[in-house]
């Protein structure tokens, strides 16, 4: 479903943001794309949404390449950023869902509210999107993603800034796609939230991809590379010294 392929990325004037980033995703499986700030994690989503181009290197997303394909790849691939207000154009919740289709498509209407009542959306829908909640504005962000039906999901820092309630929601869409074999990738710096539902961890250091493997196996790795194991698996490692 995904691949690269020796990707490079520099944005004008900066050092690499990638380097050399050779990765693949298997079909309704979700990756946890793990780093501390600044690892390279935002731009390689970018990359992958067709939002960017790679400096070198290739990659492909459910069949479409890039270099080449940009648009192929936005078509493909929904990300969902982690400052929502940078995605946000409708002036409403339901003008911003509706943007998708064309003016006056009664069922595209008919399908952004279904989207809406999904995320708990449905009493806001005709509000002005500034008086929304954070919380609500990252759903709003993530409903306008699924309403696409993209073949991936790509989502950064879903987790930050959610009180309780909020992450439990969160964590319940992100299972709900794996259980319907949605392609999910999920950048975040602090695991604690997704590690358990992720099939395999990618972690990424100074633009490098320095890990790719199952959870138990990238875990003992991520201190060393400026990231915090998740606290429990922490208690679970002391536990097994005392044994």
């Amino acid at each position: 479903m995904i691949r690269t392929d020796k990707l490079c990325f520099a944005y004008p004037g900066a050092a690499p943001a990638l380097a050399d980033v050779t990765l693949a995703v298997e079909p309704g499986s979700l990756t946890l794309l793990a780093g501390a700030n600044g690892s390279g994690k935002s731009t390689l989503l970018a990359l992958l949404a067709g939002l960017l181009t790679p400096t070198s290197g290739a990659l492909a997303v459910a069949g479409r390449t890039s270099p080449g394909d940009e648009r192929g790849l936005r078509a493909a691939a929904a990300l969902a950023m982690q400052d929502a207000d940078l995605q946000i154009l409708g002036s409403t919740p339901l003008e911003d869902l509706c943007l998708q289709f064309a003016p006056g498509d009664a069922p595209g209407e008919a399908r952004a509210r279904d989207m809406a009542a999904r995320f708990g959306l449905s009493a806001q829908l005709d509000d002005p999107v500034q008086t929304l909640s954070y919380g609500q504005k990252r759903k709003l962000c993530l409903a306008s993603a699924l309403l696409r039906e993209p073949s991936v999901l790509l989502m950064d820092e879903p987790f930050a800034g959610l009180d309780y309630p909020a992450i439990l929601e969160m964590r319940a869409v992100l299972r709900q796609g794996s259980e319907r074999g949605l392609t999910q990738v999920v950048a975040a710096h602090d695991l604690e939230c997704v590690v358990d539902l992720a099939d395999r961890v990618a972690l990424l250091a100074a633009g490098r991809l320095v890990l790719c493997g199952p959870p138990a196996e990238a875990l003992d790795a991520a201190r060393a590379h400026g990231v915090r194991p998740p606290c429990s698996w922490t208690a679970a490692r002391t536990l097994t010294s005392w044994e």
